[in-house]
């Protein structure tokens, strides 16, 4: 088994057990990128914490709803982890040897520089998105459909207590009305429910929708990559010229500098995250155009124009949260795996060797 695939079945082991744990924080991030809410309504908006939404999501939707489309999540995780893995060791294994060769030829000192690391990333996470997006698409339509039906159902209500008014209902005609609505219990929607909505709204291409921000956003890997696999190569020196002490990076050591990558890259991307999962999202039902949008420059200027530039930021703490925690734990995960595998693979050539005497 070559170094890739080892790296790509680590990477996609680490994906799933932090994608696991930190699920229902990814839930709650989602469905705060996607709520909108109009500038005149901010002041009088009142902004649930994270903790307190995911109380409000088991309430209204049961403990399942923090695990809204988790079945389709964790087949994209090892997907995207097991291909980005791969794909970026084939490439940095390329850029290796490039350094090296230039080394040879007198020109460099055969290390990999900070624009070959950002290079090889950005192939790797966007040979990802083309081939795993549609994933991501299903996921976030499963995470945010209760949101969006209790949203189209509100704009009932409003459209028909706006009759009311004018057509002059009675109170009883009205309480009946609005009693039918109330009544009125959420469809069953799992995977294949999405697959049908997502192909009804926009055919086979509404599988690709938030494909231009996700695209551009392969420079958040790049970015966390790039800072991480810097800052283990500068430690390794420093341990290597240490004359005491451990020479070996520790797991926790891992951790924190997966964290500290991440956070890095969150930090620089969340806008476009957020465009991308408004994208993704049911696009509500209704007369408000604020409401829908035909592709990502229309999702920019229909948000600055109705919601302002924070909403650009919406649940970005709760993200900062899930993405460096997850990050932290699937990079060491993912190096302990490689460890199990480096250590096995050298018992299996001293056996073989020692057979072959």
């Amino acid at each position: 088994m070559s170094n890739a695939v080892a790296n790509g079945l680590a990477g996609a082991g680490g994906g799933i057990i932090a994608q696991i744990i930190t699920y229902p924080l990814q839930t709650v991030n989602t469905r705060q990128q996607t709520e909108r809410v109009a500038k005149q309504s901010l002041a009088t908006s009142k902004r649930l914490g994270t903790l307190l939404q995911m109380l409000h999501v088991i309430r209204t939707d049961g403990w399942g709803g923090l695990y809204s489309g988790l079945k389709p999540s964790l087949l994209g995780t090892a997907a995207s982890q097991g291909i980005y893995y791969y794909f970026y060791q084939v490439f940095k294994n390329k850029a290796e040897a490039i350094a090296a060769a230039r080394k040879v030829k007198g020109r460099g000192d055969g290390t990999i520089g900070m624009f070959s690391w950002l290079s090889v990333a950005a192939l790797a996470g966007s040979l990802n998105v083309l081939l795993t997006i549609p994933i991501w698409v299903l996921v976030t339509r499963m995470q945010t459909h209760t949101q969006a039906e209790r949203k189209i159902m509100e704009e009932r209500k409003d459209a028909l207590l706006r009759e009311a008014s004018e057509n002059g209902l009675t109170g009883s005609e009205l309480q009946h009305k609005l009693a039918e609505l109330d009544s009125i219990k959420p469809r069953p929607y799992g995977t294949l429910q999405a697959v049908h909505e997502v192909y009804t709204e926009a055919g086979i291409t509404g599988f690709w929708k938030g494909i231009v921000p996700t695209l551009i956003m392969v420079c958040n890997p790049a970015i966390q990559f790039m800072i991480y696999e810097g800052s283990l190569k500068r430690l390794r020196e420093k341990r290597a010229t240490s004359k005491q002490g451990r020479k070996n990076i520790t797991a926790l050591e891992v951790f924190c500098l997966g964290a500290l990558a991440k956070l890095g890259a969150t930090v620089t991307t969340y806008p476009l995250l957020v465009v991308k999962s408004r994208l993704q999202a049911k696009q509500e039902i209704g007369g408000n155009v604020s409401l829908r949008y035909s592709g990502t420059f229309d999702a920019i200027l229909k948000m600055i124009q109705y919601e302002g530039l924070p909403s650009f930021y919406k649940g970005m703490s709760t993200k900062i949260v899930q993405s460096v925690f997850a990050a932290s734990v699937l990079f060491m995960v993912k190096e302990e795996f490689v460890k199990v595998y480096m250590v096995l693979e050298d018992k299996c050539n001293k056996v073989l060797f020692s057979s072959a005497k």
